[in-house]
């Protein structure tokens, strides 16, 4: 009895201490915070009217922080902090719009905000052709678009329109998708249909069929749009993200309906130029093969001779006519990289056609 006694005068004398000490960080955090958004400015000013936003800088910003990360903090917490900090000093010099295929509520507008941060003009755009109009008329300065679900696999219209536009990738977005099952209330009882996009629905097809075996499954254009609706009627859900559910007032039924738990998607950054070497880059290109036997392996093969790791392979129906196809490859390494530039450079001597889609810092 005499410990206890002992010890618990001390204890709110020890938890004033330690509140003390947080106080003062803060001041700190804030001082520190105000003087980097200083020397941006100064930076924005020395310039000259070059853009404000290098994806290749804050990719290293983002990689050195996350290597030197001591805890207890995780990586991606780090991540975002540092993207939000950079957001709001890039944001103090010049205003980064963002197209994205929205409304408001998608993943990818989650894609746009893990990306350049939320002090950013974000712009919801109908489809992914108006995200390609968007950037290529001048009303935005990016474009952020799916390119492809781990589940699902490649969205094919982005593939499509990048072939033919003069935009190019300079930066890529790796988005978890978990998707929320929502409705008016909470419960499953008395659901009899189920809205969300077709991927959506795909990504959820098995959990919907133990659970709900008799809803009918309802494709709508976007899970926001499944929202507006399940808000409406009271004998539906949707399937989206957490921020659809706040948006448009629903309960989360159930959490994390997906089939994956590792379910992702990949959206890729889209500007009128690519980015310079970040240290940890990717390429992306696009290539057709001379109509003779072996023609995709004699193609592939300057890779490998240099060594050179490719991580994706798609093909797609090309434009110009019955059973041709384009090779959409993504590879380890910079397209100035003496190694890549060479390998691309023997791609080209071989292929029918070869177009590089841009170099970019690989995401975390």
């Amino acid at each position: 009895m005499k410990g206890e006694g002992h010890g618990a005068p001390g204890a709110p004398a020890e938890l004033g201490a330690l509140r003390a000490r947080i106080d003062a960080i803060d001041d700190a955090i804030l001082r520190l915070v105000s003087e980097r958004a200083g020397i941006a400015q100064q930076v924005g000013r020395a310039k000259n009217g070059e853009k404000i936003y290098r994806p290749e800088r804050e990719a290293s910003i983002v990689r050195r922080l996350r290597e030197n990360n001591p805890g207890p903090l995780s990586g991606d917490t780090i991540e975002r902090l540092i993207r939000e900090i950079m957001s709001a000093c890039r944001a103090l010099e010049e205003t980064t719009r963002v197209a994205y295929l929205g409304p408001a509520g998608t993943f990818s507008q989650q894609a746009v905000h893990k990306h350049f941060g939320r002090e950013v003009d974000a712009l919801a755009e109908t489809d992914i052709d108006a995200c390609f109009q968007a950037l290529e008329t001048g009303r935005a300065d990016f474009a952020v678009v799916p390119a492809e679900n781990s589940t699902e696999g490649a969205i094919g219209r982005t593939l499509d329109l990048i072939v033919a536009s003069p935009l190019k990738i300079c930066g890529e977005v790796m988005l978890p998708v978990h998707q929320m099952l929502m409705r008016k209330h909470a419960g499953l009882a008395g659901i009899a249909r189920v809205y969300g996009h077709a991927q959506s629905l795909a990504q959820c097809q098995q959990w919907l069929s133990r659970h709900l075996p008799d809803a009918e499954r309802v494709s709508v254009v976007s899970n926001s749009e499944g929202a507006r609706r399940a808000a409406a009627e009271p004998d539906a859900a949707t399937l989206g993200s957490e921020a659809a559910a706040e948006l448009y007032g629903l309960a989360v039924v159930q959490a994390r309906v997906e089939d994956d738990a590792s379910n992702t998607t990949r959206f890729l950054v889209l500007g009128q130029g690519d980015a310079a070497p970040s240290g940890r880059d990717k390429t992306s290109f696009v290539m057709s093969t001379k109509n003779e036997p072996g023609a995709i392996v004699k193609l592939l093969q300057p890779l490998a001779d240099a060594g050179i790791s490719m991580s994706r392979l798609e093909s797609r129906p090309a434009r110009s006519g019955n059973w041709e196809y384009l090779f959409f490859v993504v590879c380890q390494g910079h397209r100035q990289d003496p190694a890549l530039a060479a390998a691309l450079a023997e791609i080209e001597a071989r292929a029918a056609f070869l177009k590089v889609l841009g170099s970019y810092p690989a995401a975390s």
